[in-house]
């Protein structure tokens, strides 16, 4: 298969308000181009109404009737981010017949891991048939739910992209990528080539959430709350015994599984403090995990602009801690340039999970696509 054109969407559990559109050319295991990428705003009523979702989902924990708000978010979630598509595709000057797939990602909402004795389950929100009758192009959606069936996680789905952006930058085994998005995730391919890959631990979630119920400020701008408060150390250790640290991998984790309240009792810049040096020092853990030891982090996401939480990954980790930027790479654009990827892999029946990744028994393709008619 030749190269070609798709589209990336991607909306993160950090609930900031913004979709991630990204072009990529590829033919889902080589890149060949990166194409415009941009951040585009949700209407303005869309992230209160997914606030209340999330709250919703967590009641429901995949028991019984999904909660009625699902169907209205997902329209409109859906709606929002077809429209997003349509203006970046006018302003960019893309004329849609160009683009092969658009890789529609949705919104998760609640996702639980797989136990021994329990499947895991996940639910992202987003009408894949409406977006395709909305743009007038084919949608690949519902990623994660055939590698669920089948035995996995259902993530993380990133480490296939991610392999091929290391191989892109021409980065070897001594480097890792890691996104801080909502939940921590990283990928190491070892020296033959072969994926590991995880949940880490939290990113930003918890720390915006403190920083929002604190403050009403969406994050902590610059690291500045985190760089001067003081770590409670004794209190760190305490939450560092976490079960989920210790376990092998693939794992992989909710939004709600690490929350705010781990910094409950503390000043606003003490529980900044500690919820960064928790997802810091949750990724040293993860390294730990490693059948070898990356000497390199590569970091992409919203998480690595804060200074503080890239100083203390450095530090609790004994590594290089870089911009993916500064291996040629778009950090902010990565998950959606991922789901542009994985969308052609899907058109060419490709695997998106493996056993090193989400724990599927053998290499599993995975989502569906929508066409316009």
């Amino acid at each position: 298969m030749d190269a070609i054109w798709t589209l990336g969407l991607m909306t993160g559990t950090v609930l900031d308000g913004e979709i991630d559109i990204a072009l990529l050319r590829s033919d889902g295991e080589r890149i060949a181009e990166f194409g415009p990428a941009r951040l585009a705003s949700y209407p303005r009523d869309l992230r209160p109404l997914l606030r209340e979702t999330f709250e919703a989902a967590a009641r429901w924990n995949f028991e019984g009737p999904e909660p009625t708000i699902f169907a209205e978010a997902e329209r409109a979630l859906t709606l929002g981010q077809a429209e997003a598509v349509a203006r970046f595709l006018a302003e960019e000057g893309v004329d849609r017949s160009a683009v092969a797939a658009v890789g529609f990602h949705g919104q998760t909402v609640l996702h639980r891991r797989r136990e021994p004795a329990r499947l895991g389950a996940t639910r992202q929100l987003g009408d894949g048939a409406l977006m395709a009758r909305e743009l007038g192009i084919p949608v690949v959606f519902d990623f994660r739910s055939a590698d669920v069936a089948a035995g996995g996680q259902g993530a993380p789905l990133a480490p296939v992209y991610h392999a091929a952006l290391l191989r892109h930058a021409g980065a070897g085994p001594d480097t890792a990528i890691l996104n801080l998005g909502g939940v921590g995730n990283i990928t190491w391919a070892d020296e033959s080539g072969g994926l590991h890959a995880f949940d880490t631990g939290p990113a930003n979630a918890p720390l915006n959430d403190w920083v929002r119920a604190h403050t009403g400020e969406e994050m902590d701008w610059d690291g500045r709350l985190g760089a001067v408060g003081r770590v409670d150390e004794e209190r760190l250790a305490g939450l560092l015994d976490h079960p989920y640290l210790a376990a092998p991998y693939p794992k992989s984790l909710d939004r709600n599984d690490f929350t705010s309240r781990m910094a409950d009792g503390l000043s606003l810049e003490d529980g900044a403090a500690l919820l960064t040096a928790f997802t810091a020092a949750s990724v040293a853990r993860g390294l730990e995990r490693l059948p070898g030891r990356p000497r390199r982090l590569a970091l992409s996401g919203g998480g690595r602009r804060n200074p503080t939480l890239s100083r203390m990954i450095a530090e609790r980790c004994g590594v290089e801690v870089v911009d993916a930027d500064r291996l040629g790479l778009r950090g902010d654009a990565v998950e959606a340039e991922c789901f542009a990827f994985l969308a052609a892999r899907v058109l060419r029946g490709l695997p998106l999970g493996f056993p090193g990744t989400t724990g599927v028994p053998v290499p599993t393709p995975g989502g569906r696509i929508a066409r316009p008619d």
